[in-house]
C-alpha cells in the first residue's frame, strides 16, 4: 500500500506540471477562442530567456559574459517584460489581420508561431541544455521520507503550490473582473465585441502576456527539474489530453484532468503488466515488461474515450447549435 500511496501522489505531482501548460491553452481558448498550439513552445522560449539572462548570454552569439548576468529578482521581472513584448507582437503582426476568420486559419497560424518561436529560441540562446538554477528546492521532502519513507520530490510541490495560486487568481480575473467579462466576449464574437466598444488589440495583448505568464511558471518549473532544452516543447502534446479531459474553456478543468492523466499513467505503468499477467496465467506466458511503455501512449487512450462519449470535457461547456 506505500508504494501505491507513493504511486498516486508522484502522478498527482506530474499531472500538476502538465496542468501548468494546459492552463495557458485554456487561458487563451477561453478568452479569445484561438487554439494556441505554440504555448509549449511559449513555455521553452521563457524559460531560455530567463536563463540566457541569469547566465549573461550575449543574444544572437551563443557566448556568455558573466558581467552581463542578472540575478534572479531582476531577471524575472524582465522575462516577464519580453513575454509582454511577444504579445504586442503577436497581436499586431497575426491576430490583426485574422479577426473573424475561421477556426482553422487560426490554427495553421498558431502551428507557424510554434516553429517561429522554436527557431527565434535557437538564434538567440542557443540549442545546447541549459542548467535552470533558481534556488528551488530539490531532491527528496525529508519529512515524508523520514517519517513515512514516502519519496517525493520537493520541486514538484512547488509546482503544486504554484497552479493553485495561479488557477485561482485567474478564476477570480475571469468571473469577478470587468476585464475577465470582456475577454468572454471577445472569445464568443468578435464584431459583437467591437460592436459594443471591447478593444480587440487591447484584451488579446492582456490575454496574450498572462499567457506568457503562465508559460514561464510552466517552463521554470520543468526546466529547474530536467533542464531548459528543446524537448521541452513537446511537454505541449501531453497537455493536449488534459485539455479534452477537463475542457477547454474551464481553469480548475486543466487541473482535475491533469491529476487524471498524471495519477492514471502512474498506475498503468506500474500496475497494468502485473494485473493482465496474472489474468492470463496458465492460458499464456506474459512477460510484464511488455506493458512497460503504456505511460506513453495511456493519456491519448483515455482522451479518444473522452472525445467519443463526452467531447466537451468534464467541465466544458456543451455547445448546442440549430441548423
Amino acid at each position: 500500500m506505500l508504494f501505491v500511496l507513493e504511486t498516486v501522489i508522484s502522478g498527482a505531482l506530474a499531472g500538476i506540471m502538465y496542468s501548468l501548460v494546459a492552463l495557458g491553452f485554456v487561458l487563451i481558448f477561453k478568452a479569445s477562442g484561438v487554439f494556441n498550439f505554440s504555448q509549449g513552445v511559449m513555455a521553452l522560449f521563457a524559460a531560455l530567456t530567463l536563463v540566457g539572462l541569469l547566465s549573461g548570454t550575449i543574444p544572437f552569439t551563443n557566448t556568455d559574459n558573466p558581467a552581463l548576468a542578472l540575478p534572479v529578482w531582476a531577471a524575472i521581472p524582465l522575462t516577464i517584460f519580453v513575454m509582454f513584448i511577444v504579445a504586442v507582437l503577436i497581436e499586431k503582426f497575426i491576430l490583426r489581420h485574422l479577426v473573424n476568420q475561421e477556426h482553422i486559419i487560426l490554427f495553421m497560424a498558431m502551428v507557424g508561431l510554434t516553429y517561429v518561436f522554436e527557431g527565434v529560441g535557437d538564434m538567440m540562446w542557443g540549442s545546447d541544455v541549459k542548467v535552470l538554477d533558481l534556488g528551488l528546492p530539490q531532491g527528496a521532502w525529508d519529512w515524508l521520507f523520514d517519517t513515512h519513507d514516502l519519496y517525493v520530490e520537493k520541486i514538484e510541490m512547488v509546482a503544486a503550490a504554484t497552479a493553485a495560486v495561479l488557477v485561482t487568481v485567474l478564476a477570480v480575473f475571469f468571473q469577478k473582473t470587468r476585464i475577465g467579462r470582456a475577454l468572454r466576449a471577445v472569445a464568443d464574437d468578435h464584431q459583437a465585441a467591437l460592436s459594443v466598444g471591447i478593444s480587440l488589440r487591447n484584451i488579446w495583448i492582456i490575454v496574450w502576456s498572462a499567457a506568457g505568464i503562465v508559460a514561464l511558471a510552466a517552463g521554470v518549473m520543468w526546466g529547474a527539474k530536467s533542464g531548459v532544452q528543446f524537448s521541452l516543447s513537446l511537454i505541449a502534446l501531453k497537455a493536449l489530453p488534459v485539455l479534452i479531459l477537463g475542457g477547454f474553456t474551464s481553469i480548475p478543468g486543466a487541473i482535475v484532468g491533469g491529476l487524471i492523466i498524471g495519477i492514471g499513467e502512474k498506475l498503468v505503468e506500474v500496475f497494468s503488466g502485473e494485473l493482465i499477467a496474472a489474468a492470463f496465467a496458465g492460458l499464456i506466458e506474459i512477460d510484464p515488461g511488455v506493458f512497460s511503455a503504456t505511460e506513453n501512449w495511456f493519456a491519448y487512450v483515455l482522451a479518444l474515450f473522452f472525445l467519443m462519449f463526452r467531447p466537451q470535457g468534464l467541465f466544458g461547456e456543451k455547445i448546442i447549435e440549430r441548423v
